[in-house]
Protein backbone atom coordinates (compact mmCIF):
# COMPACT_ATOMS: atom_id res chain seq x y z
CA UNK A 1 0.00 0.00 0.00
CA UNK A 2 1.18 3.63 -1.14
CA UNK A 3 1.21 6.37 0.97
CA UNK A 4 2.98 9.03 -0.32
CA UNK A 5 1.14 12.59 -1.86
CA UNK A 6 0.01 11.66 -4.40
CA UNK A 7 -1.77 8.42 -3.90
CA UNK A 8 -4.14 10.73 -1.76
CA UNK A 9 -4.41 14.15 -3.63
CA UNK A 10 -3.13 12.58 -6.86
CA UNK A 11 -1.51 14.71 -9.89
CA UNK A 12 -2.60 18.06 -10.74
CA UNK A 13 -5.23 17.71 -13.13
CA UNK A 14 -6.52 20.98 -14.98
CA UNK A 15 -9.55 22.65 -12.65
CA UNK A 16 -12.49 20.51 -15.65
CA UNK A 17 -10.78 17.00 -15.14
CA UNK A 18 -10.07 17.60 -11.50
CA UNK A 19 -13.71 17.83 -10.72
CA UNK A 20 -14.40 14.26 -11.78
CA UNK A 21 -11.65 12.32 -11.06
CA UNK A 22 -11.63 13.25 -6.95
CA UNK A 23 -13.79 10.40 -5.48
CA UNK A 24 -11.98 8.39 -7.23
CA UNK A 25 -8.45 9.39 -6.68
CA UNK A 26 -9.72 8.81 -2.58
CA UNK A 27 -11.03 5.06 -3.59
CA UNK A 28 -9.53 2.62 -1.12
CA UNK A 29 -6.57 0.63 -2.69
CA UNK A 30 -7.60 -2.00 0.70
CA UNK A 31 -10.40 -2.63 -0.90
CA UNK A 32 -9.27 -4.51 -3.19
CA UNK A 33 -7.44 -7.85 -3.67
CA UNK A 34 -7.81 -10.89 -0.73
CA UNK A 35 -8.97 -8.54 1.53
CA UNK A 36 -5.99 -9.40 4.29
CA UNK A 37 -4.62 -5.73 4.17
CA UNK A 38 -8.45 -4.23 5.12
CA UNK A 39 -8.77 -7.00 7.87
CA UNK A 40 -5.40 -5.69 9.10
CA UNK A 41 -6.27 -1.70 8.84
CA UNK A 42 -9.28 -2.54 10.79
CA UNK A 43 -7.75 -4.64 13.22
CA UNK A 44 -4.76 -1.45 13.50
CA UNK A 45 -7.94 1.00 13.48
CA UNK A 46 -10.02 -1.25 16.71
CA UNK A 47 -6.22 -1.03 18.28
CA UNK A 48 -5.35 2.45 18.14
CA UNK A 49 -8.72 3.68 19.00
CA UNK A 50 -8.89 1.64 21.99
CA UNK A 51 -5.31 1.76 23.67
CA UNK A 52 -4.42 5.11 21.77
CA UNK A 53 -0.99 5.56 19.00
CA UNK A 54 1.66 4.88 21.25
CA UNK A 55 1.11 1.72 23.49
CA UNK A 56 -0.18 -0.44 20.23
CA UNK A 57 2.53 -2.91 19.02
CA UNK A 58 2.17 -4.81 15.65
CA UNK A 59 1.82 -7.61 18.02
CA UNK A 60 -1.26 -6.27 19.19
CA UNK A 61 -2.54 -5.84 15.87
CA UNK A 62 -1.62 -9.13 14.43
CA UNK A 63 -3.11 -10.76 17.76
CA UNK A 64 -6.25 -8.75 17.11
CA UNK A 65 -6.35 -9.55 12.90
CA UNK A 66 -5.72 -13.06 13.72
CA UNK A 67 -2.91 -13.04 11.57
CA UNK A 68 1.24 -14.18 12.28
CA UNK A 69 3.62 -10.74 12.83
CA UNK A 70 5.46 -11.67 9.89
CA UNK A 71 2.20 -11.00 7.85
CA UNK A 72 1.87 -7.83 8.51
CA UNK A 73 5.23 -7.01 7.93
CA UNK A 74 5.76 -8.17 4.72
CA UNK A 75 2.65 -5.75 3.55
CA UNK A 76 4.26 -2.83 6.21
CA UNK A 77 6.88 -2.38 7.23
CA UNK A 78 6.99 -1.19 10.54
CA UNK A 79 4.13 0.34 12.78
CA UNK A 80 4.88 4.04 11.28
CA UNK A 81 4.06 2.52 7.64
CA UNK A 82 0.62 1.25 9.01
CA UNK A 83 -0.64 3.52 11.22
CA UNK A 84 0.21 6.00 7.77
CA UNK A 85 -2.31 3.19 6.22
CA UNK A 86 -4.50 3.73 9.02
CA UNK A 87 -4.72 7.21 8.66
CA UNK A 88 -5.02 7.67 5.06
CA UNK A 89 -7.90 4.95 4.74
CA UNK A 90 -9.47 6.83 7.38
CA UNK A 91 -9.04 10.19 5.56
CA UNK A 92 -10.58 8.66 2.35
CA UNK A 93 -13.81 8.18 3.59
CA UNK A 94 -13.64 11.72 5.84
CA UNK A 95 -13.09 13.31 2.42
CA UNK A 96 -15.51 11.58 0.65
CA UNK A 97 -18.30 12.76 3.17
CA UNK A 98 -17.45 16.23 2.56
CA UNK A 99 -17.38 15.12 -1.09
CA UNK A 100 -20.94 13.65 -1.02
CA UNK A 101 -22.38 16.74 1.42
CA UNK A 102 -21.53 19.66 -0.69
CA UNK A 103 -22.30 17.74 -4.39
CA UNK A 104 -24.55 18.75 -6.38
CA UNK A 105 -25.12 22.26 -4.06
CA UNK A 106 -26.75 25.33 -6.22
CA UNK A 107 -24.17 28.18 -4.45
CA UNK A 108 -21.16 28.20 -3.37
CA UNK A 109 -22.29 29.62 0.45
CA UNK A 110 -24.33 26.61 0.88
CA UNK A 111 -20.39 24.60 -0.20
CA UNK A 112 -18.82 26.78 2.57
CA UNK A 113 -21.67 25.84 5.32
CA UNK A 114 -22.30 21.90 4.27
CA UNK A 115 -18.65 20.84 3.83
CA UNK A 116 -17.65 22.81 6.86
CA UNK A 117 -20.34 21.27 8.99
CA UNK A 118 -19.79 18.02 7.40
CA UNK A 119 -16.07 18.26 8.08
CA UNK A 120 -16.24 19.68 11.31
CA UNK A 121 -18.80 16.79 12.68
CA UNK A 122 -16.99 14.22 11.04
CA UNK A 123 -14.27 14.53 12.97
CA UNK A 124 -15.62 15.28 16.24
CA UNK A 125 -17.20 12.48 16.26
CA UNK A 126 -15.04 9.64 14.72
CA UNK A 127 -13.73 7.56 17.30
CA UNK A 128 -9.74 7.53 16.66
CA UNK A 129 -9.71 11.05 16.13
CA UNK A 130 -11.69 11.43 19.60
CA UNK A 131 -8.97 9.44 20.83
CA UNK A 132 -5.92 10.97 19.93
CA UNK A 133 -7.28 14.73 20.53
CA UNK A 134 -7.95 13.27 24.44
CA UNK A 135 -4.67 11.61 25.08
CA UNK A 136 -2.22 12.51 22.22
CA UNK A 137 -3.12 15.77 20.90
CA UNK A 138 0.29 16.52 20.00
CA UNK A 139 0.13 13.92 17.86
CA UNK A 140 -2.55 15.22 15.51
CA UNK A 141 -1.32 17.91 13.99
CA UNK A 142 2.09 15.71 12.55
CA UNK A 143 -0.30 13.05 11.32
CA UNK A 144 -2.21 15.74 9.66
CA UNK A 145 0.84 17.44 8.07
CA UNK A 146 2.21 14.06 6.77
CA UNK A 147 3.42 13.39 3.01
CA UNK A 148 3.68 17.25 2.79
CA UNK A 149 0.01 18.13 3.99
CA UNK A 150 -1.91 15.91 1.43
CA UNK A 151 -4.58 15.47 3.17
CA UNK A 152 -5.13 18.99 4.11
CA UNK A 153 -4.61 20.04 0.19
CA UNK A 154 -6.63 16.99 -0.63
CA UNK A 155 -9.81 18.54 1.52
CA UNK A 156 -9.20 21.52 -0.14
CA UNK A 157 -8.79 20.71 -3.46
CA UNK A 158 -12.44 19.03 -2.92
CA UNK A 159 -14.51 21.88 -1.38
CA UNK A 160 -12.24 24.69 -3.89
CA UNK A 161 -13.69 22.40 -6.63
CA UNK A 162 -17.17 21.94 -5.57
CA UNK A 163 -17.26 26.56 -4.87
CA UNK A 164 -15.35 26.44 -8.32
CA UNK A 165 -18.51 24.91 -10.03
CA UNK A 166 -21.21 26.99 -7.90
CA UNK A 167 -19.40 30.33 -8.63
CA UNK A 168 -16.27 29.64 -12.14
CA UNK A 169 -15.97 33.47 -12.07
CA UNK A 170 -14.12 33.62 -9.07
CA UNK A 171 -11.88 30.76 -9.27
CA UNK A 172 -8.93 32.78 -8.43
CA UNK A 173 -10.24 32.66 -4.76
CA UNK A 174 -11.70 29.14 -4.01
CA UNK A 175 -8.15 27.33 -2.84
CA UNK A 176 -7.75 30.57 -0.97
CA UNK A 177 -11.28 29.80 1.21
CA UNK A 178 -11.48 26.28 1.07
CA UNK A 179 -7.99 26.43 2.87
CA UNK A 180 -9.09 28.69 5.47
CA UNK A 181 -12.15 26.87 6.71
CA UNK A 182 -10.03 23.74 7.05
CA UNK A 183 -7.93 25.63 9.51
CA UNK A 184 -10.68 27.13 11.23
CA UNK A 185 -11.97 24.02 11.68
CA UNK A 186 -8.69 22.25 12.72
CA UNK A 187 -8.23 25.39 15.54
CA UNK A 188 -11.72 24.44 16.71
CA UNK A 189 -11.01 20.45 17.13
CA UNK A 190 -7.72 21.43 19.06
CA UNK A 191 -8.75 24.42 20.88
CA UNK A 192 -12.08 23.69 22.07
CA UNK A 193 -14.79 25.34 24.17
CA UNK A 194 -14.05 29.45 24.77
CA UNK A 195 -16.63 31.99 22.62
CA UNK A 196 -17.26 29.69 19.57
CA UNK A 197 -18.33 25.95 21.26
CA UNK A 198 -20.32 25.13 18.59
CA UNK A 199 -21.86 22.41 20.46
CA UNK A 200 -24.02 21.28 17.67
CA UNK A 201 -25.33 20.73 13.87
CA UNK A 202 -27.30 23.76 14.17
CA UNK A 203 -24.88 25.73 16.12
CA UNK A 204 -22.00 24.66 13.38
CA UNK A 205 -24.29 25.70 10.47
CA UNK A 206 -25.47 28.89 11.65
CA UNK A 207 -21.56 30.16 12.52
CA UNK A 208 -20.50 29.36 9.14
CA UNK A 209 -23.65 30.80 7.51
CA UNK A 210 -22.88 34.11 9.46
CA UNK A 211 -19.13 34.48 9.07
CA UNK A 212 -17.45 31.41 7.28
CA UNK A 213 -19.44 32.89 4.09
CA UNK A 214 -18.16 36.05 4.34
CA UNK A 215 -15.05 35.17 2.74
CA UNK A 216 -16.83 34.89 -0.61
CA UNK A 217 -16.85 38.00 -2.71
CA UNK A 218 -20.29 38.92 -3.81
Amino acid sequence: MTTDATSLTGARPSDDRRADGLLARLSDPAADGDGLDARILDAALGEFETYGLRRVSVEDVAKRAGVARTTIYRRFTNKEQLLQAVILRECRRFLTGIARATEGLASPEDAVVEGFVAGLQSARTHPLMTRVLQSEPEAFLPQLSMNGGAVMLAARDILADRLRRARPDRADEHNAVAEVLLRVAVSLLLVPGGGLALDDEDAIRTFARDYLTRMLRS
